[in-house]
């Protein structure tokens, strides 16, 4: 119900969001209405309407302090034209009724869109530059991001969504939070089996791990022992899965259990949190390379030895050689033929780039987000690499003949009108 609550249909207002109604109410925009209303009027519904897309998490009396009268613009210039002549000719003739050559005629040049630049400060900020390099799939995501410590701008973690980016910044968003905020969301089905396979790895690990006796004292946990207790070396789980959920639930006990929390200094529970955020980020890389999970399945780097693998499980008898000439009907349902053998290497390929894992908060296999081409675009001000998800803020927005580029959904009367109503008050 948040959604539709920030998104109000009875008084369309446009959002920095991916959701649909804002696609729905983006459909649905009107130019303003000119005719009825005072010029105070125009320019006060003007900001409202801006103001509810541009930094709608700012304060006011914020934005007042950021509005700049300096809008930043460059034109485009003939640097053939300027090296060949120096302009005389435009004086030559001059009253004599002479006209210009037609090759030597000014081209028009499209208008530059000054006023469309007038929220540009705000595209400094990180919050707005996360949502910006398609990180997040709104403001208000990316502010939570940053809050949360997801982000690091020049490698040193940052949280504080009001931060202005300075050219040449690098910022970077934890790769999971990305792909849970441009991912599809889970169906009633996957949330089931995601809430089964939970229950399952807490009962595996309950089974695994030794109960603590009676002999354990508070004393027995000393300020220079490791982070892991004794516990989890008398246990003798099977696999590394199992052993890495038994030292995170033993470092868990250890904080949560009040006789031996209250022994523990700040400086040894940090180190525990520490290593607990480790052993939860290998675990996730673990469920992550594993192409069957309800298998004890491990998956090889060679495409053709899981293409092996697979067929000697299935029983299935190689292809014949290319050269050898056998008419299909003689082939059995066993053989597998060159044309399925492909298909399936590419699907192995893919199970293994994008592998199902039920434990994630997002829907897998990773596919993109309803509703989401509508707002799929890179500013140019940004250089953003998907892979590692990772953005350069290259340099300030500026407009250009024809272009703006601080991106807006509203047209230049509208942004003309906002930008007058924060002049008079400078």
């Amino acid at each position: 119900m948040r959604a539709k609550r920030t998104h109000c249909l009875k008084r369309p207002k446009i959002r920095q969001s991916w959701n649909k109604y804002n696609l729905y109410n983006l459909s649905r925009a009107e130019p303003p209405n000119i005719v009825t209303r005072t010029f105070f009027q125009q320019k006060w519904s003007a900001k409202s309407t801006a103001r509810a897309y541009h930094g709608e998490n700012v304060k006011e009396k914020h934005w007042q302090r950021m509005f700049r009268r300096r809008l930043r613009s460059v034109i485009p210039m003939d640097h053939t034209q300027l090296a060949r002549s120096d302009g005389y000719e435009q004086a030559e003739g001059r009253g004599s009724g002479l006209d210009p050559h037609p090759d030597n005629k000014n081209r028009p040049v499209a208008k530059i869109p000054y006023m469309n630049m007038t929220f540009a400060p705000l595209e400094r900020r990180l919050d707005t530059a996360i949502f910006r390099s398609m990180f997040a799939s709104s403001t208000r995501q990316a502010r939570q991001f940053v809050v949360h410590g997801d982000v690091k701008v020049n490698g040193k973690k940052m949280i504080y969504p009001g931060y202005l980016l300075n050219p040449g910044d690098m910022f970077q968003v934890e790769p999971e939070r990305v792909m849970y905020a441009t991912g599809a969301t889970k169906d009633a089905r996957e949330r089931r089996a995601g809430r089964k396979a939970r229950r399952e790895s807490q009962s595996s690990a309950s089974k695994s791990q030794e109960p603590l006796t009676s002999d354990t004292t508070p004393a027995s946990v000393s300020e220079d022992s490791p982070p892991t207790s004794t516990a989890s070396h008398n246990a003798s789980p099977e696999t590394t899965t199992e052993t890495l959920q038994s030292l995170l639930s033993q470092a868990k006990t250890l904080l949560t259990t009040p006789a031996t929390a209250s022994n523990l200094s700040g400086k040894r529970k940090q180190d525990l949190r520490a290593f607990q955020r480790l052993l939860r980020r290998t675990l996730s890389r673990n469920r992550g390379q594993n192409l069957f999970p309800q298998q004890n399945t491990t998956l090889t780097d060679s495409l053709d030895a899981q293409l092996l693998e697979l067929t000697q499980k299935l029983n299935l008898n190689p292809a014949p050689p290319a050269e050898a000439k056998i008419n299909p009907r003689d082939l059995g349902p066993e053989t597998l033929t060159p044309e399925n053998s492909s298909l399936l290497r590419k699907a192995l390929a893919e199970a293994r780039d994008n592998p199902i894992d039920v434990t994630k908060p997002y829907a897998t296999p990773w596919r993109p987000r309803l509703y989401m081409s509508a707002f799929a675009f890179i500013p140019r001000y940004l250089e953003v690499h998907h892979r590692i998800c990772s953005a350069v803020y290259l340099r300030h927005p500026v407009a250009r003949p024809g272009l703006a580029e601080v991106p807006t959904p509203f047209p230049n009367e509208v942004n003309a009108l906002s930008f007058n109503w924060y002049l008079r008050r400078r």
